[in-house]
């Protein structure tokens, strides 16, 4: 990994950026911390133009988009107009949604679908991987649910997001899924993992604050073609910009090749 494919996904700081001006002042921010790119999701209403140039003036690149998974499962089309306007090339399914992933037709109409779409973006050049949470860690007919998401779809339309923490909630390994996607990992979510007090439940941590082994997960995302890896921490124990700091720096001076 080099420095410079490392970004800050901006659903960490979606209370910071619900408007053009507030888009601003937090982009300037991640851009002084030393992130080159930022992946959107969770902005307030802001229109594809300023948010090309709002990010442009502080020379970051998009990397990657989360959109809403029921436009990207029935009008695809609509997604390929976001992301060259954005001039991006990568989005992911970020959630299941109304899957409750009762039956394995489920499952299967979900691949059906999302390999539909990715196809769509295939045909204009981009890419549409999946983003897991613990959900799809649940086991049907034999195997996880993830597991069948990308049995049932075609690599060149369906990719890989995987969400190191939601991965090690599942009961899944980081390091193992990131081989499993060798050829097929553009994206990787990283995000901590670690066991607090009083409730000894997990919860999310800057990178380096938890208990994954990043140098075993960065190198097997590297070995399977890695493009960006993106800083993601949903729940933060103080200010999310303090966190994201703290994960650049650990990932600056730990993890990278410069």
């Amino acid at each position: 990994m080099k420095l410079n494919q490392v970004a800050a996904q901006l659903f960490t700081l979606r209370e910071h950026c619900k408007t053009p001006a507030d888009l601003a002042a937090s982009l300037k921010k991640v851009a002084a911390i030393g992130y080159p790119a930022v992946q959107i999701s969770g902005i307030g209403p802001i229109p594809e133009a300023d948010l090309v140039k709002i990010c442009r003036d502080n020379n970051l690149t998009i990397c990657a988009t989360h959109e809403n998974g029921q436009v990207i499962l029935n009008e695809p089309q609509k997604i390929v107009a976001k992301l060259q306007a954005l001039g991006c090339r990568h989005t992911a399914f970020p959630h299941p949604g109304a899957y409750k992933f009762e039956t394995f037709a489920e499952v299967k109409d979900l691949a059906a679908k999302l390999n539909a779409a990715g196809k769509v973006l295939a045909a204009a050049g981009l890419t549409l991987s999946y983003h897991n949470h613990s959900v799809e860690f649940r086991r049907i007919a034999g195997k996880t649910i993830l597991e069948h998401i990308y049995d049932l779809t075609d690599p060149r339309y369906l990719k890989g997001e995987p969400d190191t923490y939601w991965i090690q909630t599942g009961g899944g390994e980081p390091t193992a899924w990131c081989h499993r996607l060798k050829g097929r990992l553009p994206l990787l979510h990283m995000k901590d993992y670690v066991v607090t007090a009083p409730d000894n439940k997990p919860t999310m941590a800057e990178i380096g604050n938890g208990n994954l082994h990043w140098k075993t997960i960065v190198q097997a995302a590297d070995a399977a073609g890695c493009e960006w890896f993106i800083v993601e921490q949903d729940r933060c124990p103080g200010d999310p910009f303090d966190s994201l700091r703290q994960s650049f720096q650990y990932i600056r001076d730990h993890l990278c090749s410069r």
